[in-house]
């Protein structure tokens, strides 16, 4: 199926024609990759600036993909995969999501805490700001048209504080320029691929689909939908580059190893000002991936265990408050003893391993399968391109399991034995 041949576009300004990209964005833009960009840049410079353009490319691939499935299909995810593969596939997938969102839900926990804690210290901000999220899932009826309203404020606030450090950072434009051209590439290895990892993030590709139908878009809105993605792709790609340029620019040669030390670095050169700038971008990001991670895993499992997939019903929403309380128990945990909970981080990376290629492969079926998409199935550069990015899953997955995951298995076997 090529371009062409899909629904023409709907008519009125592009900004009409965005809102579920938007929620997307924010969630990918975490504490978590706003500490990767930095380090790469701090560490590579503007060198692997096409990393980022190539995470971000095969992220707008598959929210494509999850968008055109929605609108086409016009059914819960959950509930074409149960119709076409059965049961297990949709509680396999579900349980998988929940358990990635809860254990990245404890790091936007520690995120919140740490942009908060730099001006007041006090050791139960993750309690306020659960307490206020758990309001926010359960306060209102129209949830998604309240979530739109709240993450387009987060992402202009986020675009605002770092464009404004970006800019005070005077970056070298032709050192930045040639970043873009692929080098490197034998020397890729664990924070060049967290930096795919937290740009590329396949559960939030997956969400894209439920987004769309909350958005209430039908067929005629299918360019809508792929300009959606479009912008999304933009955003997530310039934040990322804004925080990567203002490291290379100022923190050169840097250690960073939380938030916090990048927020502290910058104090030196942009003054207390700006320090109070990045930390309201960082507390944007975290606070807006902390609620829309939550959801993810409480909307797919709810989805996959047949207790509805709208924000009207009561199983998502009860989920949703499920995967906040864990992060914030987990948070809390971490804050008081200063140890990091590595079972529950490991358990994480080992779901990951099988849960991202898999909802990566699913997308990539259900809108390849004719009597789901019919006329609107993949055409053969889209179904390329999605490929590949499956292929990337795989070989990150692959890492994963190999250097994270059996060392800390093969260690504490060692240290039980």
């Amino acid at each position: 199926m090529t371009e062409e041949n899909q629904s023409a576009p709907t008519p009125g300004p592009w900004w009409k024609s965005i809102g579920p990209g938007l929620v997307t964005a924010c969630v990918v833009i975490g504490p978590g990759s706003i500490l990767t960009s930095s380090k790469v840049g701090a560490v590579d410079g503007y060198s692997k600036s096409w990393v980022v353009v190539l995470a971000v490319l095969f992220m707008f691939v598959y929210t494509s993909l999850a968008a055109k499935l929605a609108i086409v299909a016009q059914a819960s995810t959950g509930d074409l995969v149960r119709k076409h593969a059965g049961q297990w596939l949709a509680v396999l997938i579900g349980i998988g999501v929940f358990s990635i969102s809860a254990a990245f839900q404890f790091g936007n926990n520690l995120g919140v805490h740490s942009a908060l804690s730099t001006y007041a210290k006090f050791d139960y901000w993750v309690i306020l700001f659960n307490a206020i999220s758990l309001a926010f899932v359960f306060g209102f009826r129209n949830l998604y048209q309240v979530l739109e309203k709240l993450m387009t404020c987060f992402v202009g606030l986020m675009l605002l504080s770092f464009a404004v450090n970006l800019f005070f950072a005077k970056p070298d434009l032709g050192e930045l320029a040639s970043g873009f051209i692929p080098s490197g590439i034998s020397e890729i290895g664990l924070p060049l691929l967290g930096l795919v990892g937290t740009t590329f993030v396949i559960t939030a590709a997956y969400y894209q689909s439920y987004l769309v139908r909350f958005k209430g878009w039908q067929k005629e809105d299918l360019q809508a939908g792929l300009k959606d993605s479009r912008v999304s792709a933009t955003l997530m790609a310039m934040i990322t580059l804004m925080l990567m340029c203002t490291a290379a620019a100022v923190l050169r040669g840097k250690e960073l190893n939380s938030v916090s030390d990048v927020a502290d670095s910058l104090q030196p050169f942009f003054g207390e000002k700006g320090r109070v700038i990045f930390c309201l971008g960082l507390f944007s990001a975290a606070f807006s991936s902390f609620l829309v991670n939550s959801m993810i895993g409480g909307f797919i499992l709810s989805d996959g265990l047949k207790l509805g997939s709208t924000p009207e019903q009561n199983g998502p929403r009860i989920l949703t408050a499920a995967v906040l309380l864990v992060g914030m128990f987990v948070a809390l945990y971490v804050i008081k003893s200063g140890v990091r909970p590595v079972t529950a981080i490991v358990g994480a990376q080992a779901v990951t391993v099988i849960a991202a290629p898999l909802m990566a492969g699913t997308l990539l079926w259900l809108t390849n399968h004719r009597e789901i998409m019919g006329d609107h199935r993949n055409g053969p550069a889209m179904n390329a391109a999605a490929v590949i990015g499956l292929i990337l899953l795989i070989l990150m997955a692959y890492h994963t399991a190999v250097n994270k995951v059996w060392p800390e298995v093969h260690a504490a076997m060692q240290n039980s034995s």
